[in-house]
């Protein structure tokens, strides 16, 4: 672990100390168990009682909040704590694999393939023929990169990675273990005798910068052209993503999400855990889906919030959801309506 003063972080993430500037901290701690010699950060106001028990060395704090009592600890002040906190994991990470360079044994390159200064391949990883990478580019432990794949600069790809033939990636991608980019999509044509032909799938996958990819997600290769995921784009573990499929810049995709083939997905859409879109729809920008939702039509209200299935806008649904509620009570008074009239029936 590398040691840092509060006047070095403070630097880091632009903050103003108040304290001891020449405090060290070696080790990252939550605010309600952090020992001395941690540093931890405070943004959610229903944690500040902890900030007056916390044995913390350092506390990042947002800069507006008024102390109710003196505290131990070195604080820095920034704007927005979490954000404060975020840039510091950041750098830290940066520093630890800053020296990771080099090419492990056994692994294989193709003698066609061209690395860019600072690499680093890990040991049992494989890289195709014509393949590009860019500088500092980190490439762990059984990492598969197909052939003519193009990868930018400042990419990480965890173990297990694997990149398919022809796919493209942009620079300061971050992909964890075991994500897929570039299998094939989900092309079958039935035949006359009941079975199916496979469709050959010919696209690739682009990947613009800045996108982070989670764990053992999937991204399929185009049938014809590309699979997109656009600048910025932050996807969860377990997201499935079809072919031709386009996700917009800045768009958050939660765990288990799964969009089907040529759905466009616009900028800055957020999408709930275990939502999921049906094929060839486009959900206009800024859109909000809550979790579990089933969007089965196209969206074409910008900054929209849907909820449910099918996905409906949220207020809607809501109200949907309350007459589902009341639907036993609706159905004994029906009920006694039915006898009522019949009643006055049989007296007429």
């Amino acid at each position: 672990m590398l040691s840092f003063s509060a006047q070095q972080i403070a630097l880091m993430i632009q903050g103003k100390i108040e304290g001891d500037a020449s405090v060290t901290v070696n080790q990252f701690g939550k605010i309600e168990s952090a020992a001395a010699g941690e540093i931890s950060f405070l943004a959610n106001p229903k944690y500040e009682d902890y900030l007056y028990q916390t044995k913390a060395s350092i506390i990042i704090i947002n800069e507006n909040l008024v102390l109710k009592q003196k505290i131990a600890a070195t604080l820095i002040r920034v704007p927005d704590a979490y954000a404060g906190f975020a840039t510091l994991l950041t750098q830290y990470q940066a520093l630890k694999t800053k020296n990771l360079t080099g090419i492990q044994t056994p692994s294989f390159i193709a003698a066609s393939a061209k690395l860019g200064k600072d690499h680093f391949v890990a040991a049992f990883a494989y890289i195709g023929e014509n393949v590009k990478i860019g500088e500092e580019v980190k490439i762990f432990s059984n990492v598969v990169i197909g052939d003519n794949v193009v990868i930018g600069n400042k990419v990480v790809l965890h173990p297990g990675v694997v990149i398919y033939a022809d796919c493209v990636l942009g620079n300061h991608i971050n992909i964890h273990a075991g994500a897929i980019i570039g299998s094939d999509g989900f092309g079958f044509a039935p035949t006359a005798d009941g079975t199916y032909q496979k469709v050959p799938q010919l696209g690739n996958v682009i990947i613009e910068d800045h996108v982070e990819i989670g764990a053992n997600t999937t991204i399929d290769r185009a049938t014809i052209g590309s699979t997109l995921i656009k600048k910025g784009v932050k996807l969860d573990n377990l997201v499935q993503i079809a072919h031709n499929v386009e996700v917009g810049q800045d768009t958050v995709i939660a765990a288990q999400v799964g969009l089907s083939g040529s759905t466009k997905v616009g900028k800055g859409v957020m999408m709930g855990g275990q939502s999921g879109a049906a094929g060839h729809l486009n959900i206009a920008d800024g859109v909000k889906v809550a979790a579990r939702s089933g969007i089965t039509k196209t969206i074409d209200k910008a900054n929209s919030t849907v909820t449910g299935f099918p996905a409906a806008e949220h207020s809607t649904a809501l109200r949907a959801q309350i007459h589902l509620k009341n639907l036993p009570n609706l159905e004994k008074r029906v009920k006694e309506l039915e006898i009522l009239v019949k009643q006055l029936t049989s007296k007429g």
